[in-house]
Order: C-alpha cells, then structure tokens, then sequence
C-alpha cells in the first residue's frame, strides 16, 4: 500500500566538533580565530549583534549564506546545517560544516597544527560532546501513550545501525551496565544518557528533549529534538539514520506504527552499546525478550508496505536498510564503509592484532580519533566509504549556497541584502528584523 507523497518535513543537524590543537599553538584561542574567520568581512556569513541567550552574548556566532549556524557552544565550535526538506541534503550540508572548519584551518595556516574531529568523546576527560537531530513533526500527529512508546523503541534501537563506536568507556559512575567495561562498543553516546525523556538538556541528558521550541508555526508544528545520536563519519550511515527516523515519523503521522514498547529504553541501549556481537536480545515492556534486528525489520516492513513506491529517496532508504539489516544478521563484513560502528571496529582490530596490542593500548584510543578527521585525506573512515547510493552526491557549492526549497533560501538572500546595506540586525531560524523596517517573519519552513 503506498500512501502517497510523503509529508514534507524538515530536517536539520547540530554538530559540536572536536578539537586537537598541537603544543605549537597551545594557549591561543584556536576556536575563536576560527569562528572570526568565517565571518570576517561577511565571508560566509552575518555574526550576530545581539544578545541569543545567556551563553551567546553578540559576536559569539552568526548565520551562514548556506542557510546555518556556526557559533561557540560550552568550548565547541558548533554547526548547524540548514533547513533541509530531503535526505540527501541533510547529508551534504553536514559535510558543508567539516568542509567550512577545514578552509578556516588552512587559511589561517593552522594546518598541521589544529585538527577539527567529528566524533562524542574526549578520551582523556570523559566528556561528551553531541550530535543532535531536529525534525519538524506536525502538531496534529497522534502522540498516544502507544506510539511515544514505539517512537521510543525504534530511536533505541536503532544504534544497530547508528553508532560511531568507540574503544572502551563506561568508565563514568553509573554512565554503563553492570559487568565489565567493554573492549569496545557501538555507540559514543549510549553511556552518556540518563533518561528518555527530559525537557533540559545540559546535566540531564535524553533520548528525546521534550522542550516545546517548534521554531515555526507552533499551530502547525512541533520540533522533535534528538540527543543521543552518534556524529556519523560514512555518509551511507548518515543518510540511513535520518532516512529511516524520517519513516517512522511518517508511520507516526499516519497512526500506523507497530505496537511495540521496551521495558527500559535507556538501559537498552546502554545495554546494546557494550555488545559488538550479535545476537542482541531485549526486553520488552510485556517481560517478553526479543530480537532487536526482527524488532527493527518490523518497522521497516511497515515503512515498505506504506510507503514503497512513493519517491526514489524512500525506496533508496528502504533498500539500504533491508541491506543494512541483512549484514547485521549474517555477516558484518558486508558493512564495512556502509556502518561506522563495524568499520571502526575493523580498522582498530586489524591494527590492534598487526601491532600486537590490547584494547587498552593508549594508541588504539589515538587511531579511534584520527577514525573522524574532516579533512577526508586524513579520514580513516571517509577511507572506506561506500560511494555506491544517492548519499555519495557531493556538493562543493553547499558551503555557501542554501538549499533550494526551504526557507533557508529565503534567510540567506535576506541576509545579503542586510551585508550590503550596513544597518543594525537581528536573526533568528524564523525571523529577521533589520533597523528601521518591518521584521520578516518565516514561520512557515518551507518558504
């Protein structure tokens, strides 16, 4: 059954990037010469003027002309993508932040000694840092007890096919399961989240904020924001993740996703982060145990028998996931380049057996890193990418162009106007007031 066109929807990224700086610069304020230089002389962008919110005081960082933020958030250079109404341009302008830091590393000769990371962890202090995922989700979607319990399974478990991976952790009391640290595990951010729901964000972190900020017309929407995801490195992994959450809004719009609720969902996925191996058993809210992979095909047999068909982005999400799934059941080989969490566990065993090491070899923790350099020549995992599908579309021009068919288009000629004109501004994702003249409100996200 094919119900039709698929809903639009916006989708958006928030990247906190990692930072190696080298004892030759040490001391200087890398991230802050960085974030200037994209906006000097209006490079790609207007620097705010004015005051966000109590951690962003005027100059802390701006919009860009490909229709996203860059600014500084709690030591991190942070980058948000733009608006995006597909897949495909979620995956690009994501590359468009590494792509953006990389030409600031080079321009002001820091190359060599400063290198920006894409990844959760800082193995030397514990802290994470993280990946959140926006998605504008209708107002009027049927947010029953049933489906928020779904919505909450599939967003669980679907670290299977999300998941970084990372050498050790659960080092943080009370951050892991009982039993053992593990040599290794799938997911950067698993130890790091303390509930399913929670509206704030900063000590208490969640599966799914519960904070009520639509950024558009609250009328018509909600924004559905996402915590505990993994960077992605390969983008086939990208692509699938936001692909398949993409679906399952769509079930969930439809009142049509599958019954199904976890005992405990955040014990899950701590759970299945400290398990590299198949079989993965889990509990449901029933006290049954069962198969996370046959859990998962339930969504996505659902997704397939709605919407296949509808769109050649939807069939190739759907596909990939069917492929996805099958190498999870049979054979992990098959997902090296396509999965970050099995590449990644590839290249740190081969290297860890070539070398003759253990897993708690400090080394293995510096080869973790180098997994996630944005400069692709560097990458380890960028190496190995699988440049088969429709999620290996470069995009040069997305650093400083927005996307076609979202507001974002709107903001940036907006903007342009405003850099030439020279008068006093504030922005904001759905609004832009210039000294003098009526402020534009943009509150529907697809204008």
């Amino acid at each position: 059954m094919n119900s039709g066109k698929p809903n639009r929807r916006i989708t958006g990224l928030e990247t906190e990037y990692g930072c190696l700086i080298s004892a030759a610069v040490a001391g200087t304020s890398v991230i802050h010469r960085v974030r200037d230089w994209v906006f000097e002389n209006h490079r790609y962008g207007l620097v705010d003027r004015h005051q966000r919110d109590w951690d962003e005081p005027p100059g802390n960082g701006g919009f860009l002309f490909n229709g996203g933020r860059l600014y500084i958030d709690m030591g991190h250079v942070e980058y948000c993508t733009a608006e995006c109404a597909s897949v495909a341009d979620v995956v690009r302008y994501d590359r468009a932040g590494d792509r953006l830091l990389l030409k600031a590393v080079r321009a002001l000769n820091l190359e060599g000694k400063v290198d920006f990371i894409r990844n959760n962890i800082d193995h030397h202090t514990g802290a994470t840092f993280g990946c959140h995922e926006n998605y504008s989700l209708l107002r009027r979607a049927p947010l029953t007890e049933a489906n928020v319990g779904s919505l909450l399974t599939f967003l669980t478990l679907r670290l299977l096919f999300t998941g970084t991976g990372r050498v050790g952790g659960g080092r943080q009391p009370g951050m892991a399961p009982e039993g053992e640290v593990p040599d290794f595990q799938i997911s950067q951010r698993a130890d790091y989240i303390q509930n399913d729901f929670y509206e704030w964000v900063q000590h208490n972190r969640s599966i799914i904020n519960t904070r009520d900020e639509p950024l558009a017309d609250p009328r018509k929407y909600r924004r559905l924001h996402l915590l505990h995801g993994d960077t992605n490195v390969l983008p086939s992994a990208l692509y699938l993740k936001i692909g398949a959450t993409r679906l399952v809004l769509d079930l969930l719009e439809l009142d049509a996703l599958p019954e199904i609720d976890l005992a405990d969902a955040v014990w899950t996925l701590r759970a299945l982060s400290h398990q590299p191996m198949p079989p993965w058993k889990v509990t449901l809210a029933d006290g049954s145990e069962k198969d996370a992979i046959e859990i998962l095909s339930a969504y996505r047999e659902c997704a397939k028998k709605h919407f296949a068909g509808r769109s050649e982005e939807t069939d190739a999400i759907l596909s990939l996931w069917e492929r996805v799934e099958a190498g999870l059941s049979s054979n992990l080989g098959n997902l090296i380049g396509v999965i970050d969490w099995v590449t990644k566990h590839h290249l740190l065993d081969t290297f860890r057996q070539s070398e003759n090491l253990t897993w708690e070899d400090p080394w293995l923790e510096a080869q973790d890193l180098e997994y996630h350099q944005v400069d692709p020549e560097r990458s380890l995992g960028l190496a190995l990418a699988d440049r088969s599908g429709p999620w290996a579309e470069d995009s040069p021009n997305a650093i400083d162009e927005p996307p076609s068919d979202t507001r974002a288009a709107t903001r940036t000629r907006l903007m342009r106007g405003l850099a030439e004109r020279g008068k006093e501004y504030e922005l904001d994702w759905d609004s832009i007031a210039e000294e003098g003249e009526e402020p534009v409100t943009l509150s529907d996200p697809f204008i």
